[in-house]
This record gives structure tokens, sequence and C-alpha cells, in this order.
């Protein structure tokens, strides 16, 4: 029986997803000839092509495929009853190349190493290690917003254009680089995204295009939140596709910018995580220890509050499934929850590289 195009592409994507259930248990194999192999040429060569450009082209991109698929909708509904085998062939083709895009691009990053293997650290802690971290990073964020502002009940206000924040990034990443090389980050492909609006609207303050290796920020988030969003989405492209770890990699590159402002909204950033963790086992102990911060840190955090909150609709936790279930899916069985897991790493690696 001849084999047709489409069937062929049927085929595959099957084949894809049984490889990709193999591959996920060989997290070495994946993080020495993928992570720091082929995806390190492949994500210099998208950055060096498209990072120049001052827009985002994988946003247009997602704009002239929307455009298609409705037409292809509308134009196919008719025949969707008359030739559902030819309609659904149609459908697994589509899917099966852009799968396999996603994985060879930047997808199979879900897959390498944890972290805390490849850097040597625990993967767990004991509350008072968490109690005594918080405490630090309490005293190091209250002392950097005393030095920014004129006394402590006043709120931080970054003096950049969030122009101005996308070139000071880098710097960040060539200091961690002096003590992790493949940290360095260059060419450099970051960019506001066209689609802000529903981006702010879904509940999310940025996003990897896979397909172009571009960066992208929502641009309607406050500057303060600028700097670790940034710093966050670059970790994403040098290939920590896991969320916890992107926020960790984002965190260090914030702190070891030499900018003082990164600083602040970096400690502060590991700072929310510590409490909400704090929060969940003791919220006795959260209402004390949130005594000690500044009030013009808690301001900052009230500000980022009333920014999401000024966006919440009915359609916001429908998306947030959706990631969910897309984290799920490639290799974070925690989902959403696993943002927390920065807490983990933050604590080990401090123990060992105090603050």
């Amino acid at each position: 029986m001849r084999i047709t195009k489409k069937g062929a592409l049927l085929i595959f994507l099957g084949f894809q997803i049984i490889s990709i259930n193999i591959l996920k248990y060989y997290p070495e194999f994946i993080e020495q000839y993928y992570s720091n192999g082929l995806y390190i040429f492949l994500s210099k060569l998208m950055r060096y092509t498209f990072g120049w450009l001052p827009f985002s082209v994988g946003d247009i991109l997602y704009t002239f495929a929307g455009i298609y698929l409705i037409r292809w909708f509308i134009l196919n509904l008719k025949n969707i009853y008359k030739n559902t085998v030819n309609w659904f062939l149609d459908i697994t083709a589509l899917l099966s190349i852009a799968y396999f895009a996603f994985h060879l691009l930047w997808g199979f990053n879900y897959y390498r190493l944890p972290l805390y293997e490849s850097m040597g650290l625990k993967a767990d802690y004991t509350n008072e290690e968490l109690l005594s971290f918080t405490k630090k990073l309490i005293e190091k964020s209250n002392t950097i917003h005393e030095k920014l502002v004129i006394n402590d009940t006043i709120k931080v206000v970054l003096p950049y254009s969030k122009k101005d924040v996308f070139n000071k990034v880098k710097y960040g990443y060539t200091e961690l680089s002096k003590q992790y090389p493949h940290l360095d980050y260059n060419p450099q492909s970051l960019k506001k995204s066209i689609y802000s609006v529903p981006l702010t609207y879904m509940g999310f303050s940025g996003y990897l295009n896979p397909f172009t290796n571009e960066a992208q920020v929502d641009g309607l988030i406050p500057v303060f939140k600028f700097p670790t969003t940034s710093c966050h989405e670059i970790a994403h492209q040098l290939g920590y596709a896991a969320e916890n770890e992107a926020n960790f990699i984002g965190m260090l590159a914030t702190v070891n910018n030499d900018d003082l402002y990164f600083k602040y909204s970096g400690y502060t950033f590991a700072l929310r995580y510590c409490l909400i963790e704090i929060y969940k086992l003791d919220p006795e102990k959260y209402n004390t220890i949130l005594e000690s911060i500044n009030l013009g840190i808690r301001k900052n955090y009230q500000e980022i509050q009333d920014f999401w909150q000024s966006y919440q609709n009915a359609f916001e936790p429908v998306f947030e499934k959706t990631f969910d279930s897309f984290l799920k899916a490639n290799n974070q069985s925690k989902g959403i929850k696993s943002y927390s897991y920065i807490v983990a790493l933050l604590v080990n690696y401090y123990n060992n590289n105090p603050l």
C-alpha cells in the first residue's frame, strides 16, 4: 500500500512521541549532546538571525499562522464531515512538523539533567534553613533599599525606560559567566511582545518563542519587574526550560549586575518566593517576618499585585490551567507549582555562596 506524505507525517509523529518518552530517561545524553551541544549552535544561529531586528519575528509568524489556520478551517468546514480522514491527516501532519521543530529548536531542554544535579546542590531544605536564609535576604534587601530611597517607607522606582533595562541585562550574565562560562549571553535577542495586552490578561509576563529563539517580555508590566523577567526569559534562551531553573538563573543574573536597581529587583524577587513558602508552613511566622521588611519594599510588592489584579478576568484561570497542563506534558510533573522550587535552589546555592 502506497503511503502518502500526510500518512508518513502521521507515522513520524507517533515515532517522535515514542522516542521522546524513551529519551527522557537519559537526561545525561540530552545534557551532553543536545543542551551543551547542538542547542548551543542552533540558539546562537537563531539569535544572530533575528536578534538584531527591532520587532518580534516570532510574534509575526504566530499572527500569520493564526490567520492561516482560521482561513483553513473556514474553507474546509464543509469537508470535515464529508472527508474526516483527510481532515484528520491534515491536522496531524501539521502537528507532526510543529512537534518536530519545537523539540529540535528548544524543547529537548525539558529533558536535560536537573540543575541541582549539574550544580551539585541538594534538592530539598529544612524549615530552619529556609527561615535563616529568608532573614539574610531581608537584611540584604533592606540594605539595598535604603541606598536607593531617602527613607524606608518609600518604594523604589527604577529610573530607566524598559529599553534601558534591555540594554543592561547582559551585564549581569557577563559577570555570572565568569563563574559559569556556559551562561555567557551573546548575541542578545530580547524584545517586547506585540501581544503584550492579551499576554497580560492571560496572566503571563513573558515567554520564549521556541521557533525563533526570541525572548519576549510583556511590555505592560511595571519597570520594577523588567530586570527579573528579562533575565528569566534569557535563561530559557540559554537552554533552561524548567521554570524554577529559569527563575533561579534569572535571579542570579539580576543580582550579579553591577547596577544597584537590578540587585534590588533580584533580591526582592527571591525574597518574595521565600515568603510564600514560609506562609505555607506557618502563617503566624510569616506575619512576624513581614514586619521586618521595609515598608517601601512591601509597597513595591503591592505595586505588582495591584497591576495583576487590574487585569484579572474570568478567562485567566483557563489560560493558567492550559499552561499548567503544558508544563506537566513537558517533564515538569508539578506544573505551575514548579515555579516555587526556586526556593530549594536558592537556599542550597547560598549555603555554599554566602550573600
